[in-house]
């Protein structure tokens, strides 16, 4: 039979068999109970299977919403916050000790981010601004794009497909660098800071959201290990647990018009790179001031000359963790700067709030709050830090740090600096109302930075040195033109001089000047281009005007002698001559002026703190030596961009210098050291500092006298030292202790001039670059490092040559040329010096060839002892 006949058979016998199963199961189930029908299991969406439970930790907002999951954290961001800026920042809370790091300090700047979304993947990416263009944004986005930092899959939408959710975890429980809240290595890398991320000892802690920004804690534990030079071990495997609070502000779209910078100006500014055809006819760099956004409520009332208030204050929230003391100073030191504000429209600008006690939104820590905050630590520094949008410069963030020891500061400026003439400071506890005075100086000054302006430490050499003896110039004036100087308090004033103003102003001329310049609103220009020509015009109209004038911080090379801190007036050696008079007076009323001190302790401290202000006058005077006053100018305006010290100038300092080197035994206070614990006369010590600087003059003399029409030359620099040194046997006067340090140092540098192999340097390649003891003595190391390991800093300076720790300090530098630090000018392609210090060694021979026949005892030995040492090193060479 063929197959499709059997299988057709096969469907007709089936099929009626089929028909009637399924008629008699009709009937069977009208006969039984009615059967409901199972509904479908219900299906989970992934957003539902990640994000429900009870382990789970949300924080809602209508910017990006935070789950914590257990040990995972996620992100809910709505599509349309993609591609739009934000800040992330890290901020220590709090930590088990204050040795690495401060509690709400930024250490890195926040990072300048974007999320952006391609296929299933969300890509976080740094937003590119170091480069800008009016004419060739093609051309610019070709080649400078925002690169990408981190990758994330999206592991579900949201219920409306509204908003994605991606894994964070690993950005705020691990050790990310771009993060990091302490440095690897500080100084240049001197300092090297290694540590082990303990991430079993790490984990989330408190998650917030708001509508423009939130904030995530980690508790973050490590093994710190600290070193100098790799040699020196400080700390090893060091427990360390900190707990740091990452927050994100959401920036603004609207951005502010940013103000191009000048660099006669000290402002804080960043660095941009131009690409235009249309200005120049070359890629150029321009730099945008630091600046909050000021703009007025009312437009039309301040075009009339009307007092508006802003569109947005700056708020400072002053820490409730300070002594109830300082409160009040602390306020007034924020709010004192309105002044400036008001003479240009502006009332009520700067704002000083407590802390909130009940508001659960507010985290001192977070990117969204400038704060005041005490750290509550060892160091005697105060320090004003802000944040700025990388795109136009608008400060989004400032933070004043006052560290727990800031009084004991001011106690010794005080002290040390105007006890001559005021009683009140002369015990061991300032009162109340000088601390309340000091806070305002010290704070004002942090909110100057906060306000983006930077040290001008050219200011104070504005004033005349008399006028700081006068009580009507002092009274209206101050010490300086500008709390943004070193100046501090006035030790120029002596003892019976009548109603003198001892202390800086609130605010100078030049702080007013500042404002004016970063803050004052020009209606009407569409952008910085066209805001550039008028704010220029104001500075142009001060030109030539040294109270106008601005001084950039010397840190790694210091040139100029009227641009540099701890000093006053217009003649170092006049207010040194003025100073030097009132240590000496202070000195000699230690002993009865500081009752209660049993031990002799806060004596011994005030003893050390005479010392370093009688260092800091003679090296006040010493820059004058080889000095070239430095100033930035514009073309057609008044004034000379570099300057030689007169030569006049230069050799009186000289001889000044050399009379106190050799007259400082008034220091050797017996009735007091006998007191101390066992330790060298104070002179001795202070003269082997002056010493070494002295050797570090050459450099500058050399650079000075090439730039002057009427110089100061090395031969007679060098000829001024042989006279100064051996001025006793030249003119038949008794050795002193001054003498022999003084001979020691100099036949030490004239021999070393005479080796030709790799001998320890004498004086420092670097120009000139501060000891160990001069950056302790100006403050020139903020993170106060180097004043916590000086013998260590100066064993290593010992070793590789005056001026190398300065030399290795990391500086950051502002913007346009004329910014930032003053750096090194090289000298080698000029520097002569070594014949000339050749040259002293043979004299210096002769000399003591001639004399030593008639000495004896210990002069004989001393002399003795220099002679075979130049014997030595001139064997064979003349």
């Amino acid at each position: 039979m063929k197959k499709w006949m059997i299988v057709l058979l096969a469907m007709i016998i089936v099929m009626p068999l089929s028909s009637d199963l399924y008629a008699a199961s009709k009937k069977k189930k009208k006969k039984g109970t009615a059967t409901a029908t199972l509904p479908a299991p219900k299906k989970v969406s992934p957003y539902e299977k990640l994000l429900k439970g009870k382990n789970v930790e949300t924080s809602k907002s209508d910017f990006i919403t935070l789950h914590k999951v257990g040990s995972k954290l996620y992100f809910e961001i709505p599509l349309k916050y993609m591609e739009r800026e934000i800040l992330l920042a890290s901020t220590v809370t709090n930590v088990t000790s204050p040795e690495f790091c401060d509690i709400g300090y930024k250490a890195n700047n926040p990072l300048h981010l974007k999320f952006t979304k391609r296929d299933s993947s969300i890509f976080l990416r740094y937003v590119s601004t170091g480069v800008t263009t009016d004419n060739l944004q093609k051309a610019m986005n070709n080649v400078y794009g925002d690169p990408i930092l981190y990758a994330y899959d999206v592991k579900a939408y949201n219920p409306d497909s509204t908003a994605v959710v991606i894994d964070m975890t690993t950005l705020f429980t691990t050790n990310v660098k771009d993060l990091s809240f302490f440095a690897d290595a500080m100084m240049g890398g001197m300092v090297k800071i290694s540590s082990s991320f303990k991430k079993e000892a790490s984990y989330l802690d408190e998650i917030k959201a708001f509508d423009d920004n939130l904030s995530v804690k980690t508790v973050m534990s490590y093994g710190v290990s600290l070193s100098v030079m790799g040699m020196m071990k400080l700390m090893d495997d060091y427990p360390f647990t900190a707990t740091v609070t990452r927050s994100i502000l959401l920036l603004p779209e609207d951005k502010m018009i940013p103000r191009i910078s000048d660099s006669r100006v000290g402002i804080f500014n960043s660095t941009k790179t131009r690409l235009s055809i249309t200005k120049e006819d070359e890629i150029g760099n321009y730099s945008v001031a630091h600046r909050w956004r000021l703009e007025p409520k009312d437009v039309e009332a301040y075009k009339r000359g009307e007092l508006v208030e802003p569109v947005k204050q700056i708020v400072f929230y002053v820490d409730d963790a300070f002594p109830e003391l300082w409160k009040e100073p602390i306020r007034q030191a924020v709010t004192t700067w309105n002044a400036a504000f008001e003479k240009i429209g502006f009332k009520n600008v700067m704002v000083a709030k407590d802390f909130p006690k009940d508001d659960p939104d507010f985290d001192p820590d977070n990117l969204k709050y400038s704060c005041i905050r005490y750290v509550a630590n060892s160091t005697a520094n105060a320090m004003g830090p802000s944040w700025t949008d990388p795109t136009t410069g608008e400060i989004i963030n400032a933070s004043v740090l006052v560290y727990g020891n800031i009084i004991q500061l001011i106690n010794n400026w005080r002290f040390v600096q105007t006890a001559q003439l005021d009683p009140s400071v002369r015990g061991k506890k300032l009162p109340d109302d000088v601390v309340k005075a000091s806070l305002i100086y010290v704070v004002a000054h942090e909110v100057g930075h906060c306000l983006g302006f930077m040290h001008n430490m050219a200011s104070s050499a504005a004033f005349p040195v008399d006028s700081l003896r006068s009580a009507s110039f002092t009274q209206k004036y101050g010490t300086t033109p500008c709390i943004m100087d070193y100046a501090r308090f006035n030790y120029v004033a002596q003892p019976g001089d009548k109603g003198v103003k001892l202390t800086p102003p609130n605010l100078g001329v030049y702080d007013e000047f500042l404002i004016k310049w970063n803050y004052q609103y020009i209606p009407g220009t569409r952008d910085e281009w066209e805001e550039q020509p008028i704010v220029e015009q104001w500075v142009d109209e001060h030109a030539g005007d040294p109270i106008y004038r601005y001084g950039r911080q010397q840190i790694q090379s210091r040139y100029d002698p009227s641009a540099i801190e701890e000093d006053l007036g217009d003649d170092p050696m006049k207010a040194s001559e003025y100073g030097v008079k009132n240590l000496k007076y202070i000195l000699s009323n230690l002993q009865g002026w500081i009752k209660d001190d049993p031990d002799y302790s806060h004596r011994q401290a005030l003893y050390g703190q005479i010392m370093t202000q009688y260092y800091r006058y003679l090296k006040n005077v010493m820059y004058n030596i080889g000095g070239i006053y430095l100033t930035e100018v514009k073309e057609g305006t008044p004034g000379k961009r570099y300057e030689a010290v007169p030569k006049a100038r230069q050799k009186a300092s000289m001889a000044w210098v050399l009379k106190q080197f050799k007259s400082m035994d008034w220091l050797n206070n017996a009735e007091l050291k006998a007191h101390f614990p066992l330790s060298v006369d104070g002179s001795a010590i202070v003269r082997s500092r002056v010493a070494g600087d002295i050797q570090g003059l050459i450099g500058n003399v050399i650079l000075s006298s090439h730039v002057a029409s009427s110089p100061y030359s090395i031969n007679e620099f060098m000829t001024d030292l042989y006279n100064g040194t051996w001025s006793n046997l030249l003119q038949g006067k008794a050795l002193t202790e001054g003498d022999k340090i003084l001979q020691n140092t100099m036949v030490d540098m004239v021999c070393a001039s005479l080796n030709d192999g790799g001998t320890k340097k004498s004086a420092s390649p670097f120009g000139f670059v501060p000891s160990v003891d001069e950056i302790v003595a100006y403050g020139l190391d903020e993170s106060g490092l180097i004043s916590r390991f000086a013998d260590q800093f100066r064993a290593v300076d010992e070793e590789y040559g005056r001026g190398y720790v300065a030399s290795n300090m990391v500086a950051d530098q502002f913007g346009t040329p004329g910014y930032g630090w003053q750096r090194t000018v090289a000298t080698t392609a000029i520097d002569d010096s070594k014949a000339y210090l050749q040259d002293m060694a043979v004299k210096s021979r002769n000399l003591l060839r001639s004399k030593i026949g008639g000495m004896s005892g210990n002069a004989k030995v001393h002399y003795q002892a220099l002679l075979i040492k130049l014997n030595n090193a001139l064997k064979d060479k003349l």
